[in-house]
């Protein structure tokens, strides 16, 4: 490790002084709040913010639109789906009355056969 050049504490003192001096005169040197570079850029960067407002109000109706749209849509299948049930528990209650009425016709045909049967036998 090397050996500090300012070994001695009025040295250093002084060198923490030169520091504190050149940051004063830095902050001293800064542009107001009346100079017209500073005037341009806050308005440059009031431009910027607007842009950004108006981006985000035109992201947020585009997000709301496309919420509406596919509400619509789930709206449109659950209606499809609905339909469907519907048309599937109509054609199931239907083929229950064609079973019904083939059950009844096979035991008609039943007690027909075993009526005959029993007037052979007479």
């Amino acid at each position: 490790m090397k050996a500090p050049k300012n070994s001695t504490f009025q040295d250093r003192q002084a060198t923490a002084a030169a520091a504190k001096t050149a940051m004063l005169e830095r902050f001293r040197a800064r542009p107001g709040p009346d100079d017209p570079a500073v005037i341009e850029r806050r308005a440059a960067q009031a431009a910027i913010d607007a842009a950004r407002e108006v981006r985000a109000a035109e992201r947020k109706l585009a997000k709301e639109a496309e919420a509406a749209r596919k509400a619509a849509e789930e709206a449109a299948r659950a209606e499809e789906m609905k339909a469907a049930a519907l048309a599937d528990q109509a054609r199931i209650a239907e083929e229950a009355a064609r079973a019904a009425e083939r059950a009844i016709e096979q035991k008609a045909a039943r007690d027909q056969r075993y009526a005959a049967r029993q007037a052979r036998r007479r």
